[in-house]
């Protein structure tokens, strides 16, 4: 069972963040060569990126949660 909601958002922000801490690391030992401002379109974009991703999933969630079931309508009066 799930504890939490999936929040992509979140989740392509942390890949975004975590790939370039990946980048900076492999420039650092020597792996190969990234300039310094590799940094600032790699964030910026994945920060909007998931700026969007969420705000899709968050109507997403409020569509489906305003949309009523079939289960909660009021069926046919079954009492005569």
């Amino acid at each position: 069972m799930l504890r939490h909601e999936l929040q992509p958002g979140k989740l392509i922000a942390g890949a975004v963040l975590l790939l370039t801490g990946v980048l900076y690391a492999g420039d650092a030992d020597g792996a190969w060569e990234t300039p310094w401002f590799v940094a600032i379109p790699l964030v910026t974009g994945g920060l909007c990126l998931a700026g969007a991703v969420a705000l899709v999933t968050s109507r997403v969630r409020r569509r489906r949660r305003s949309i009523p079931t079939t289960t909660d309508a009021p069926g046919p009066d079954m009492t005569t």
